[in-house]
């Protein structure tokens, strides 16, 4: 982690990916679960903040709109 906001994102988009996770999980539902497993680990691959922002964005609202 290079920075404090990093670190921040990081712990913010682990604690909504654990509740997709055990939501996911509980309910039998493979979008929240996958969408939960890539959210704890996205911040380790993206770096920029905005991107990182914009790609965790865009996943909290993937079940929203995708029900299998």
């Amino acid at each position: 982690m290079e920075s404090t906001a990093q670190l921040l994102w990081g712990v913010v988009l682990g604690s909504i990916g654990l509740g997709f996770f055990i939501y996911g999980k509980k309910q039998k539902a493979i979008v929240p679960l996958i969408v939960g497993i890539t959210l704890m680990i996205l911040p380790y691959f993206i770096s920029n903040g905005y991107l990182l922002a914009a790609a965790s964005a865009v996943l909290v609202a993937l079940p929203y709109f995708v029900r299998l």
